[in-house]
C-alpha cells in the first residue's frame, strides 16, 4: 500500500478525515516575563507555535497535531500543550469540533476537535518553559498571523472561558489557592475586558455561596488588611 506522501491531492481528498487536536489555553501572564497588574484591557495570554513548514510556514498555530492510536484525545491535547507550554494545565476541557471542508479543501480532510485549558501561576512553579524560538506566548489583544482557522478556535474558546466567568467564579483557577476579592476581580476584568464595580462585583462574590473566608488577611500594607478567600467547590 502506497504511503500517505506518495497519493496526490485528488486521491488524498478521497480518504477518511484525520483527526486533530488543538488547544487554546489561557494565562493571566506570559510566564517567562514579570507579571503586571491586571485591569480590563490586559487581554489574556496563550502559547503559540509558529510553522516551520508548508501550509502556512512562517504562521503560528495552537499547540496540537493529529491523534494517536494509542492516546485519547484528552491525552493528545495534554501532552501537546504540555510540550508547548512546559507545564500542565490545572484545568482541561474539550470545547468544539471544527472540520468544514473549505479547512482542508486541497488535501486529506482533516477534522479538529479543540480543547480549552486554564494555568494559574503555581502550575509553572518548578517547570521549565521550552527553549524554542518557534514557540512563544501572546496577548490575545495582539495575536500575530494565525495559520489555518485557529483564529475561529481562539475566538471560540474566549467566548467559552466569557461565558464561563458570567455563570460561576471561574477566574479562581487563574489564581492561588487564597486570594483576596480584589484579585478575584481584576481577573474577571481581564477575561470580559471590562471594568466591574468594586461594591457590586464583592456583593456577589460573597453571596455565590462558592467562597469561604480563609481566617488570614493581606500583610505589609499601609490600608486595611484585605481578607483571604478560597473556593468551596467547583460549580459549572
Amino acid at each position: 500500500m502506497f504511503g500517505l506522501q506518495r497519493l496526490n491531492v485528488a486521491e488524498r481528498q478521497r480518504l477518511g478525515p484525520m483527526v486533530a487536536v488543538s488547544t487554546v489555553a489561557f494565562a493571566l501572564h506570559d510566564p517567562a516575563a514579570t507579571p503586571t497588574t491586571l485591569n480590563a484591557d490586559s487581554g489574556l495570554w496563550i502559547p503559540l507555535v509558529r510553522r516551520v513548514r508548508d501550509p502556512f510556514y512562517g504562521a503560528w498555530a495552537l499547540p496540537g497535531g493529529p491523534t494517536q492510536w494509542n492516546q485519547t484525545l484528552g491525552e493528545t491535547a495534554r501532552e501537546t500543550l504540555v510540550a508547548a507550554s512546559g507545564a500542565t494545565p490545572n484545568y482541561l476541557e474539550q470545547l468544539y469540533a471544527f472540520g468544514s471542508v473549505e479547512r482542508s479543501a486541497d488535501a486529506q480532510r482533516m477534522v479538529t476537535i479543540a480543547y480549552w485549558a486554564q494555568f494559574r501561576p503555581q502550575d509553572f512553579v518548578g517547570t521549565e518553559l521550552p527553549d524554542d524560538p518557534n514557540i512563544a506566548w501572546w496577548n490575545t489583544r495582539e495575536l500575530p498571523e494565525l495559520a489555518f482557522d485557529h483564529a475561529e478556535i481562539i475566538r471560540a474558546g474566549i467566548t467559552r472561558l466569557q461565558k464561563r466567568a458570567e455563570q460561576t467564579l471561574i477566574a479562581h483557577r487563574f489564581l492561588d489557592e487564597s486570594f483576596t476579592l480584589t484579585q478575584l476581580r481584576r481577573v474577571h476584568e481581564a477575561i470580559g475586558g471590562k471594568g466591574l464595580d468594586p461594591a457590586n462585583f464583592r456583593r456577589q462574590a460573597l453571596t455565590s455561596g462558592e467562597l469561604e473566608a480563609t481566617g488570614t488577611t493581606e500583610a505589609g500594607t499601609k490600608h486595611r488588611p484585605a481578607k483571604y478567600y478560597r473556593f468551596m467547590s467547583e460549580k459549572e
